[in-house]
């Protein structure tokens, strides 16, 4: 009996004996496609994120949502069990439907293995059972999957290269080199397919914006959430910006990208990106206080951002443990109509831990 409890501890101290080292995000590193279109395993988060706007064969607009997130965990790496859960996968998707009036949503999580789940290097290659998202050899990508509550099966086509984010990739999102990501953008992706709520499925049309983003310490202990939005303009120009909020809601960090429609790239520093909240939302689920419309200032550019419907919150507590606002936009540039994104706000329920 003494022996067994002794082999018993023994097991689980070497389990534990070995807590990974996850990689560091470090500046000048150039980003290399397709290989940085695929997982970077070795880093502890990453997501592969696509929003954008669709019009139904009625003209009728709903806004989309799908991300698949990998994470790694804190297990052992040198546990050689198949169900070591070593790396987990997420997935969230949600379309915004103004006749309904809020968000329908589903989420997904597995640990990766045994064919279900998985996240692969050196392209984009996602699945979380019968949920996919690849890239093709055209560099098309496909999204499918259905559930009890959305159906979203679509074509993604690029029409502009890579917009890298921050300094040729890397983003920083505070003062500290190492809080950072490796960070790139596909604006003004033509999307094709069907899509729908459940009993309302349907041939559609539209514009996606895509992220990709992965890092092992992105946030700094003090940051809450961020606030971000991406949008596609309609003369052709992306805007990207964002903003890392402390516990009192004020700003840690900013930035934003904006790339024109002749190709030219302009960043804006902290001190030249402004969040100015013009309207609030209460969601009666969750007490949370959303600026759901806002001003966004570029140097001496304002930005007007309001939203499809003010309810588009998004409840992801069994997979990844957050709740935050996730929702379409219209986009005005010094008070004249823009374009259209989204608007992601994170850390208002409770703060957002990556």
């Amino acid at each position: 009996m003494r022996l067994l409890m002794v082999l018993m501890l023994l097991f689980v101290s070497l389990a534990q004996a070995a807590p990974p080292s996850f990689a560091p995000v470090k500046p000048g590193q150039a980003l290399v496609f397709p290989r940085d279109y695929g997982a970077h395993p070795e880093f502890r988060t990453e997501w592969w994120y696509v929003t954008g706007w669709l019009k139904t064969a009625a003209g009728k607009p709903l806004g989309f949502q799908v991300t698949f997130f990998r994470s790694r965990t804190e297990h052992d790496p040198g546990n050689p069990s198949a169900f070591a859960p070593h790396q987990l996968v997420i997935g969230h998707a949600a379309l915004s439907d103004p006749s309904l009036g809020r968000l329908v949503h589903d989420q997904r999580s597995s640990r990766e293995g045994f064919g279900l789940a998985w996240a692969k290097p050196g392209d984009t290659d996602l699945k979380l059972d019968d949920w996919r998202m690849t890239r093709a050899a055209d560099g098309n990508y496909r999204v499918t999957l259905k559930s009890s509550e959305l159906t979203l099966e679509l074509t993604l086509a690029p029409t502009q290269a890579p917009l890298l984010q921050g300094e040729g990739g890397y983003s920083r999102k505070g003062p500290a080199a190492r809080h950072a990501s490796y960070y790139y953008s596909l604006p003004h992706l033509r999307v094709t397919g069907v899509a729908g709520r459940t009993g309302a499925v349907g041939p559609v049309t539209g514009s996606a914006w895509f992220d990709h983003e992965w890092s092992s310490e992105a946030l700094q202990p003090e940051a809450t959430g961020w606030d971000w939005v991406g949008a596609n303009l309609d003369d052709g120009s992306a805007l990207m910006a964002f903003q890392i909020r402390g516990k009192d809601g004020d700003k840690l960090w900013s930035h934003a990208t904006v790339r024109g429609p002749d190709g030219k790239v302009t960043r804006y520093a902290p001190g030249e990106v402004g969040f100015s909240p013009q309207a609030r939302w209460k969601s009666p689920r969750t007490n949370a206080d959303y600026p759901v419309a806002t001003t966004i200032t570029t140097g001496a550019t304002r930005w007007q951002i309001a939203p499809l419907q003010q309810d588009q919150e998004l409840d992801s507590r069994r997979s990844t443990g957050a709740v935050y606002w996730e929702g379409a936009v219209t986009v005005a540039r010094d008070g004249v109509p823009a374009g259209r994104g989204y608007l992601e706000m994170t850390g208002y329920v409770r703060p957002m831990k990556l």
